[in-house]
């Protein structure tokens, strides 16, 4: 089983999959300010099909906004279906 890692630059971030040192998912967002971020991009390989590896992607995001006190605007088709989806995250929607 691989595992999701985060990686945060000055304008940006990813929350990704790694199996045997691999990127095979990631969600991605861009800084806004000091306490927002926008989610612009979620792919899954389809090797990952039918693992919920997406929303697990949305998981580890929506944990870390909240320890940062960030708020979350999702422009990514994904991760909105998803927080629409999934009301107990919807607290940390912008």
């Amino acid at each position: 089983m691989g595992q999701i890692k985060h990686s945060q630059t000055e304008k940006g971030g990813s929350f990704f999959y790694e199996l045997e040192g691999k990127s095979l998912a990631a969600m991605t967002y861009i800084l806004a300010g000091e306490h927002k971020i926008i989610i612009d991009h979620t792919e899954v390989d389809p090797s990952l099909k039918g693992q919920s590896i997406g929303k697990k992607l949305q998981a580890e995001l929506v944990d870390y906004v909240r320890k940062n006190g960030i708020k979350v605007m999702p422009l990514c088709p994904f991760a909105n279906a998803t927080f629409k989806k999934t009301p107990e995250w919807q607290d940390v929607l912008a």
